[in-house]
């Protein structure tokens, strides 16, 4: 199996996008990787189709640092899933891996808010075993079902025993530039699962949170644009389109040049 190319000295830069224009846009304006989802706007993100995927590791395949990362979450709403919700998200880590994906971003909780380590561990396995069969490392990170976790850094404690690669966390607040305090707690717990900050962040959040001293920061650079189209009878409700920001991507992008020290 091949190993990971070295990371950035320095915060990596995860967009998340939601179609191949928005994959080729992240990739252009200087991210370092992109989490692939669907519907993030109306759901927080959902599991993306397989031909967006493969359509979006295509985009990706020549990229540097293993660079697709894909969400796995197969309904809106609470992150407690029963046995058979579980079973299709490890079936979809191993379709992921298999499309392209160089990583999955997974989750999922008790209903007393700890985590389901079971459902949690078969997520991991999964992973494993996919990257066995691909020949080539996939790396496993821990949604914002981190954000709902009663103890927060017990739980990033027990996502390092289970396999975690690294949790996408705001630090249990509605938006990183609340939960500051939070994420250096998570920083300094030192258990060897990068902490990715993501969750309502803006540009000037950018320089505290490397200061901070996390891996990564994560953020949509979405936009809207008027759809072109009447929506129709069945076609849900009329709205405009979500898109990636190619100024947006570019900003976030000088800020973390600049935490890396390699100026504007």
């Amino acid at each position: 199996m091949s190993s990971s190319p070295s990371h950035p000295a320095g915060p990596v830069l995860e967009i998340a996008v939601q179609d191949p224009a928005g994959a080729a846009i992240a990739r252009t304006a200087g991210a370092d990787r992109i989490e692939l989802c669907a519907a993030l706007g109306a759901t927080g993100g959902l599991t993306p189709s397989p031909g967006t995927l493969r359509a979006c590791a295509g985009v990706w395949h020549d990229a540097p640092l293993p660079a697709v990362h894909v969400l796995l979450r197969n309904r809106p709403g609470g992150f407690v899933y029963s046995p058979g919700e579980i079973s299709v998200l490890v079936d979809d880590v191993a379709l992921a891996v298999e499309l392209g994906a160089s990583g999955v971003v997974i989750g999922a909780l008790t209903p007393d808010a700890e985590l389901d380590r079971g459902g949690i561990r078969r997520l991991v396995d999964a992973a494993r075993t996919a990257e066995r069969a691909a020949g080539r490392r996939v790396e496993v990170t821990f949604h914002r079902a981190m954000d709902v976790a009663a103890d927060p850094v017990a739980a990033l404690r027990a996502l390092a025993g289970l396999g975690v690669d690294r949790v996408l966390t705001s630090g249990g607040a509605a938006r990183v530039g609340l939960g500051l305090a939070e994420l250096g707690r998570l920083v300094e717990a030192g258990t060897g699962v990068q902490i990715m900050a993501g969750g309502g962040v803006t540009i000037d959040d950018i320089a505290p949170l490397c200061a901070l001293g996390v891996d990564a920061v994560h953020l949509s650079a979405k936009t809207v644009e008027p759809d072109p189209g009447a929506a129709g009878p069945g076609g849900g409700t009329a709205g405009d389109l979500e898109v990636t920001s190619p100024e947006t991507v570019e900003r976030a992008y000088r800020e973390i040049r600049r935490c890396r020290g390699g100026g504007t």
